[in-house]
């Protein structure tokens, strides 16, 4: 299953779909730097909520739009899609966790 994957293109993949990619990208946009904030600063009293933000921005939401538009590919694709997810979902909360402009970072980055 995974080489079967890796040797498509997106275009060629079964659950590849605008709409679940935008579903998941803004889910991402709005979970990812908070979740990992909880991580960070160790919020234990958190963390069932981080998990479950994380879980169903990772799985859930993918779950749910291929359980009704094609289950097929859902049985297909879900086992290999988890990790790839929870990757970009741990990059997207590095890039998103800075609190402040563009601007502010690299002048903090800068100053250091």
């Amino acid at each position: 299953m995974t080489v079967y994957t890796k040797i498509l293109t997106p275009s060629q993949a079964p659950d590849w779909d605008i709409p679940i990619s935008f579903i998941m990208a803004i889910l991402a946009y709005l979970t990812a730097p908070w979740s990992l904030r909880v991580i960070l600063e160790r919020k234990w009293r958190l963390w069932p909520a981080m998990l479950f933000a994380t879980w169903f921005t990772v799985d859930g939401c993918y779950a749910i739009y291929w359980y009704f538009k094609d289950p097929v590919a859902l049985d297909m694709m879900r086992e290999v899609n988890f990790p790839a997810s929870l990757s970009l979902y741990g990059m997207c909360g590095i890039v998103w966790l800075y609190r402040g402009s563009l601007r502010q970072l690299f002048s903090e980055i800068r100053s250091r």
